[in-house]
């Protein structure tokens, strides 16, 4: 599983040609990990007009993925589809490809490596998990999908180090090696622009658990058919999380192996979907071997979340306010609704990737007495007011707003004191904002300006 370890046997890459297929942070860190080793780097990027280090080839432009046979290892870049790459080179490219994440797992000189993978709570699962070992006393590192590259701290590991890992489906599509412990989190449809189908989408969620043996660990949500489907992909001993052996709720206490950390009521994120997060955080570190209760508990007792998360932003004369951007799948957007008690203001909507809405509708229909009206926004909004109206569901708008401004102070009017005013989109961002976080602070910057 571990072929090489670094940097007890760094790789010689001397005189090799390498190109790195994407120059944004992750393929800065890319080129800069190669050229350290000896290698002839080129940068190849869509962009014609692009920053690049002073003296480096590059490749820009329309044709920056031609003729990429010529070179002896190809860095993908987690976003870029492969099939992009194999229709315009010879299949044999797909034997020269690789990706960060690939090669980190490759020379990593820890095997005490976690990866988190699922749909939606992978950073907050992977930042409690990281937090725990802290706290545990270990030298600990946080990476991936989060936004920090592996590249950045590779050359500070050492045997005893942690590496926690957050992975989305991009990164483990073509991914050859697993780590010691695996955690698959719920798994729902999504990205089915960049995947095939959902099959592919869980088959390339399965690749962390592929290559694992019978001494590694492939902790699974016991509640998701999916999650069960997506661990049993390799040989590593099977744990379910939100059911004994691993961590689980009885009443309201988190438990496991026996022992209880702290109740639900004593959690600072928020919501039941959360309670899944801090589950599987908690058996990942038990499996790692902490047992320290009293740091446990200090973790999921202080961690209030990540930003974009139900994320409170603040309260204005009765209502109070929270930034859920980071929820670009129905699923999500259910779960915020939930997450809240009382009565709320709902904004949903954005970019339609034409996911099935059925469930959503259903579900938000289950909860109409406690939502005052629900906004709907951007280019999905008539596709999902035509569902919920299916359902049941009527007290509903469709926004003609196009800013964040006019759309939150369009909230506020409907909103009565005691209520929330909730953005959790459930799509993605893409049709007015240029991603969930630009979506997500323009809201705050709207909300604080009221």
């Amino acid at each position: 599983m571990y072929a090489i370890l670094y940097p007890v046997n760094k790789p010689d890459l001397t005189s090799k040609k390498v190109a790195i297929l994407g120059f944004d942070i992750e393929g800065k860190t890319s080129y800069d990990y190669y050229r350290e080793h000896g290698a002839e780097v080129t940068i190849c990027d869509q962009k014609e007009q692009l920053e690049t280090p002073e003296g480096a080839p590059t490749q820009l432009g329309a044709g920056y993925l031609d003729n990429l046979d010529r070179f002896d290892i190809v860095v993908r870049t987690a976003g870029l589809i492969q099939e992009k790459v194999l229709a315009v080179n010879p299949a044999s490219i797909t034997a020269k490809m690789t990706t960060q994440i690939n090669e980190f797992l490759r020379v990593c000189p820890t095997k005490h490596v976690i990866g988190v993978t699922g749909t939606k709570g992978k950073g907050t699962t992977s930042t409690l998990t990281t937090k725990i070992l802290q706290a545990a006393g270990h030298d600990t590192y946080l990476g991936g999908n989060i936004g920090v590259a592996p590249f950045t701290f590779l050359d500070n590991l050492t045997p005893d180090s942690w590496v926690v890992l957050e992975l989305s489906s991009f990164q483990l599509s073509d991914v050859q090696y697993s780590p010691h412990i695996g955690v698959c989190l719920m798994v729902a449809p999504e990205h089915l622009n960049w995947h095939h189908d959902m099959e592919d989408y869980k088959q390339a969620k399965s690749r962390l658990f592929a290559q694992q043996s019978s001494d590694d660990m492939a902790i699974y949500f016991a509640d998701s058919d999916n999650s069960v489907e997506i661990a049993a992909a390799g040989a590593g001993q099977k744990v379910p999380f939100f059911r004994s052996p691993g961590a689980f709720v009885n009443g309201n206490m988190i438990t496991i192996d026996g022992q209880e950390i702290c109740t639900t009521d004593e959690l600072k994120l928020l919501g039941r979907h959360n309670w899944q997060n801090v589950c599987a955080a908690l058996t990942a570190v038990w499996q790692a071997g902490v047992r320290d209760v009293a740091a446990i508990r200090s973790v999921l007792t202080t961690f209030a979340g990540l930003p974009h998360r139900l994320e409170k932003v603040r309260d204005l004369n009765g209502v109070t306010f929270y930034n859920d951007s980071f929820a670009s799948t129905p699923d999500a957007a259910v779960a915020a609704t939930s997450a809240i008690p009382g009565h709320k203001v709902m904004i949903f909507g954005g970019f339609d990737r034409q996911l099935p809405l059925e469930n959503f509708a259903s579900d938000i229909q289950k909860q109409a007495d406690t939502i005052t009206k629900a906004l709907l926004i951007g280019q999905s909004a008539e596709r999902t007011g035509q569902e919920l109206t299916k359902a049941g569901f009527t007290n509903f708008e469709l926004s003609s707003e196009k800013a964040m401004p006019e759309i939150v102070a369009h909230a506020r009017e409907l909103a009565n004191n005691g209520d929330a005013i909730i953005l959790s989109p459930g799509f993605a961002s893409f049709d007015m904002f240029k991603n969930f976080e630009d979506r997500g602070n323009q809201f705050k910057a709207a909300v604080e300006a009221l």
